[in-house]
């Protein structure tokens, strides 16, 4: 595990760096690397950078089974198109077995944390137990939490794992850019059932 000497060092070193930059000198820390993908918005940008470099890369989709019909589609084009290595981890109860038991709950009911715990927490903690990565990939950036602003582009998970996050300091606008150049495609129209708010966290990162 990097200390956090070591991970202010390379927050300085490269925050001027550019995404390609630092996915490389991830991979020269330690190539056993996943990213992490749930096909929301912006979320081609990482994808095609990280296999960029390294095309069979594990990615790892956690689907809670409440995506948009959008989304899916998204993310059917986006495998294909970048032809990932795509390991799919889903909740252990059908989404439509939990709408009779539970539904979704609202952010203020006690069963809400067990919701999290069913569709997110728990098929990451399957994923993350099967491929142990020492290198997390994924597309957190500035502006979008609290918690997001104080990790920085090189941070350590709960779990020790070094947690990566290439276009930390990109605006929308950028990303934007980003995917008209590499003809990458994007999609909105995306639902996250343990988030009442954009800016709340869910458990994953924080």
């Amino acid at each position: 595990m990097i200390d956090q000497n070591k991970i202010d060092e390379l927050n300085q070193q490269y925050k001027e760096a550019s995404p390609a930059e630092i996915i490389k000198k991830a991979f020269d820390l330690n190539n056993e690397a996943v990213v992490t993908t749930n096909f929301r918005p912006y979320e081609a940008a990482i994808l095609h950078a990280v296999s960029v470099i390294e095309s069979k890369i594990p990615v790892v989709w956690c689907d809670t089974g409440y995506n948009t019909p959008q989304t899916y589609k998204h993310a059917e084009q986006v495998i294909k198109d970048l032809d990932l290595n795509v390991s799919l981890y889903v909740p252990k109860q059908t989404s439509s077995h939990r709408d009779v038991v539970m539904g979704i709950p609202s952010i203020d009911a006690p069963e809400h944390a067990l919701f999290t715990e069913q569709v997110k927490l728990e098929p990451f903690k399957r994923a993350m137990e099967e491929h142990k990565p020492k290198v997390w990939f994924t597309n957190l950036r500035q502006g979008q939490t609290a918690f997001r602003n104080s990790i920085g582009i090189f941070s350590v998970s709960k779990d020790g794992v070094l947690k990566v996050s290439p276009f930390y300091y990109w605006s929308d606008e950028k990303l934007d850019t980003y995917l008209e150049e590499n003809n990458l495609p994007n999609e909105f129209k995306y639902f996250d059932p343990t988030k009442a708010l954009e800016n709340r966290e869910c458990g994953l990162h924080a």
